[in-house]
């Protein structure tokens, strides 16, 4: 599968709630907004990035990427946000990934593309510890019926994802999916991130 056949869509939509309702993507990590890490890792590795955000429209397109709400109110989860990708993108793969994993691999998208084949619907990332299923490589065409599920109030991606044909590609260290609920959660990633690209393709 050529980068050209994925967008990667970095879902920004959620209200914070452990963070006392801040806009998570938005929280500062090192000086920079926290989605800016993620961006840092996954812009090198695709060629089409959006981001899913539900407010502060404005702050997320001065990063220079385009900006996408949920195509529904009312914070559905993550699902949503995926439904929506997948409305969006052109591509006939799309790339999800959450706002608070500013680790995620260099390597995350080759992998996750080397698992994905003609009898797989969903490629998710693992490591030794647990499944991170909102870290997945997916097929756009599974949007009716995700649309079909939400629809029967179904939020649970576990569930979802058992509807299709799943795979799971593991690595080695679970630091790379490290996720930020609190400000003591990203002081403790500090010496791990990456300095952040100013070179920036804007696709």
């Amino acid at each position: 599968m050529s980068v050209e056949n994925l967008t990667a869509v970095i879902l920004a939509g959620g209200q914070g709630r452990r963070m006392g309702g801040q806009d998570k993507g938005l929280v500062p990590l090192a000086g920079l907004p926290m989605i800016s890490h993620v961006i840092t890792r996954l812009a090198p590795q695709v060629r089409h990035l959006i981001i899913n955000a539900n407010r502060s429209h404005e702050r997320y397109r001065a990063l220079g990427w385009p900006v996408i709400p949920d195509q529904e109110e009312g914070y559905a989860g993550p699902l949503m946000g995926m439904l929506t990708a997948m409305r969006h993108v052109r591509t006939p793969w799309v790339l999800i990934a959450p706002c608070d994993t500013p680790l995620l691999p260099h390597d995350l998208v080759s992998r996750l593309q080397s698992a994905a084949s003609e009898d797989r619907d969903i490629v998710q990332a693992c490591d030794s510890e647990r499944v991170h299923p909102v870290v997945a490589l997916m097929r756009t065409s599974l949007a009716d019926d995700l649309a079909t599920t939400l629809a029967a109030g179904e939020r649970r991606i576990d569930r979802w994802y058992a509807r299709h044909r799943l795979a799971s590609v593991c690595f080695e260290s679970h630091m790379a999916f490290a996720n930020v609920n609190h400000e003591s959660d990203g002081e403790a990633l500090l010496s791990l991130l990456d300095k952040p690209r100013d070179d920036n393709p804007g696709s």
